[in-house]
């Protein structure tokens, strides 16, 4: 695989930017850098882009990214976009799965693999409030990878990445082992060799904590995350507006 593979892009929006996978200097790693650094560990002068930035609908990601991904012509493009619609109040799920064909029509010929994915889902409310538009999306996904030749990864269909532990205190974005895991499914689905069993449970849970602590929990959850990411949708801002991504050309990748 290492072989044939010689440079990656990856579009999206969070989940792709690699938040809140932190490291100390304050920039997020995140899955596709650790894929990029499986690919380069390999393949000397392995060239990588990250075009993903935070905050964007599929009509941002469509008009802002897959054009530029597409004149890379790199061997691998992953695309993940849509789930920031369908957690709005509002969202016409036909025009996301609409824009999304739109970027997949364009990114496949571009590239030796388009990479598409079923995104995780943490468990808990929000997920099962948004869960049937995540399904449309997804069936959406396979019929498109079968149409245009993409490979799929199911993340959402591996019980472990819905596990709370894998999570950040946002609820939106995985931890850097939740990353991990991610990063290992698409070197799998490609066809690299197994490091480990990506979708082996975590050890035990703790015993659950008191009911005093879990309502101190979503207490500052409401306050540091959710509050914030309300006043940006009743005000018409993005977390990611003015954001640069952080590899946007195709440069050799020194892991």
């Amino acid at each position: 695989m290492n072989a044939r593979y010689t440079s990656f892009v990856a579009v999206g929006d969070s989940f792709t930017e690699g938040m809140s996978d932190l490291q100390p200097d304050g920039s997020y790693r995140g899955w596709a850098d650790l894929l990029a650094a499986r690919f380069a560990a390999a393949q000397p002068g392995f060239r990588y882009a990250n075009l993903a930035v935070r905050g964007k609908l599929i009509r941002q990601i469509l008009d802002e990214q897959v054009d530029r991904a597409a004149a890379m012509e790199a061997d691998v493009i992953t695309l993940v976009g849509g789930l920031n619609d369908a957690i709005r109040p509002r969202c016409d799920m036909d025009r996301v799965c609409g824009l999304l064909e739109e970027a997949v029509a364009k990114l496949a010929p571009s590239c030796k693999q388009l990479v598409l994915m079923r995104s995780p889902g943490r468990d808990g409310r929000v997920l099962e409030r948004v869960r049937p538009r995540m399904e449309q999306l997804f069936a959406h996904v396979d019929d498109l990878a079968a149409r245009h030749g993409a490979l799929v990864v199911d993340l959402y269909g591996a019980d472990v990445l819905r596990d709370v532990r894998l999570w950040d205190e946002d609820r939106l974005h995985l931890t850097p082992e939740g990353h991990r895991r991610v990063g290992e499914a698409v070197w799998q689905t490609l066809g690299g060799t197994p490091e480990y069993d990506w979708t082996g449970p975590l050890p035990p849970p703790a015993p659950r904590p008191p009911w005093l602590t879990r309502r101190t929990a979503d207490a500052r959850f409401a306050r540091m995350h959710l509050l914030p990411w309300v006043h940006r949708r009743l005000t018409g801002r993005s977390s990611g507006d003015g954001r640069a991504p952080k590899r946007p050309e195709l440069l050799p990748y020194d892991a």
